[in-house]
């Protein structure tokens, strides 16, 4: 017995009322899942806060109310830090192509996309200094030069590394997204 509700997989039917969250374009969406690195590296920053938090709590019941604030101001800078991490990564809509970073984001809008293609290229291994012969997704913009933009995407950062076939399959659909949205 199917249970189509437990599922993302079945075809939107026009006679829905709503449109499911993945048909709506104009939302800004990200082609791939986090990488097991990225949620685990996550996971052990959302530990950490959760023994400031603990810390806290210690520190207020104890009666020294103003130092539990820094403490608590401390867990929810690290609880922000982790989610921030959860969202870095490459994320396309309809406007075009956004590159989130832990301090900075960029959008670049589909008419400003030359184009966006894999190439072999040695890449940083986990945004460490030591690069690795690998594969680099790279954005090719009109209004710069090729080697003014880094990689959106490579096959040994946090979310791709020893899964070779999810960065081949997160490549593509974002060179299938830069094609559709280019030529309209």
């Amino acid at each position: 017995m199917p249970l189509p509700f437990l599922t993302a997989d079945r075809a939107f039917e026009a006679a829905d009322e709503l449109a499911l969250p993945f048909d709506d374009r104009d939302r800004w969406r990200r082609p791939y899942r986090p990488g097991p690195w990225r949620v685990a590296a996550s996971a052990l920053v959302l530990l950490l806060a959760s023994y400031v938090l603990f810390a806290a709590v210690i520190i207020a019941l104890t009666g020294s109310r103003s130092e539990a604030g820094v403490i608590l101001g401390i867990a929810v800078a690290v609880i922000l830090c982790a989610l921030r991490l959860l969202r870095m990564g490459v994320w396309v809509s309809a406007r075009g192509l956004r590159r989130v970073r832990f301090l900075y984001t960029r959008t670049v809008p589909w008419d400003r996309v030359a184009a966006v293609r894999t190439v072999q290229q040695p890449v940083r291994w986990l945004g460490l200094p030591r690069t690795v012969q690998g594969q680099a997704l790279v954005l090719v913009r009109k209004d710069r030069a090729p080697e003014d933009v880094p990689a959106l995407l490579t096959t040994h950062d946090i979310d791709f590394v020893a899964r070779a076939s999810s960065f081949d399959r997160a490549a593509d659909s974002v060179e299938v997204w830069s094609d559709e949205y280019r030529r309209s």
